[in-house]
């Protein structure tokens, strides 16, 4: 009889080990920050400088993650609320190019007790060129006992 341990959450460990085995990065990062959201830690100007920096860049890779992967839903949910305030989902998507975006990296995160100034760099196709990569800038503010993406038009 084969005998599989059941542990409670994933179901039975191996098969719960296997699937996250196989999940893409990007994937990985969004499960462990919603584990973060749910644990109830929260972000605040009493975090070291090294910390808020960290939990910046870790959000600007899963946003970025989610608009690599056309997933306007998740990226949505990173832009603060006064952004969403102003820009519905459907406006968001409107607004938002579709396709083309291949990686980013961030060269650089520079925090105030409440604002991050995000410096990174995005590579992208367009329809007649490939892999081009820009800078950008992104600030994100502190609202709520999270960090999130300030939209700019």
């Amino acid at each position: 009889m084969n005998k599989r341990r059941f542990d409670g959450q994933c179901g039975f460990a191996r098969n719960c080990v296997n699937a996250l085995r196989s999940l893409p990065a990007a994937v990985a990062v969004l499960l462990v920050l919603s584990g973060c959201a749910a644990t109830g830690e929260r972000a605040s100007t009493d975090m070291s400088p090294e910390a808020r920096r960290t939990l910046v860049k870790d959000r600007v890779n899963a946003r970025w993650a989610a608009l690599i992967k056309g997933d306007f839903d998740a990226a949505y949910k990173f832009l603060s609320p006064a952004s969403r305030e102003v820009l519905s989902l459907n406006e968001f998507r409107s607004r938002t190019r579709t396709s083309g975006f291949r990686e980013v990296k961030v060269d650089g995160v520079e925090c105030e007790p409440e604002v991050c100034k995000v410096n990174l760099r995005l590579t992208y196709d367009h329809r007649l060129m490939s892999g081009i990569t820009t800078p950008l800038a992104e600030s994100w503010v502190l609202d709520q006992g999270q960090f999130w993406y300030v939209w700019q038009q």
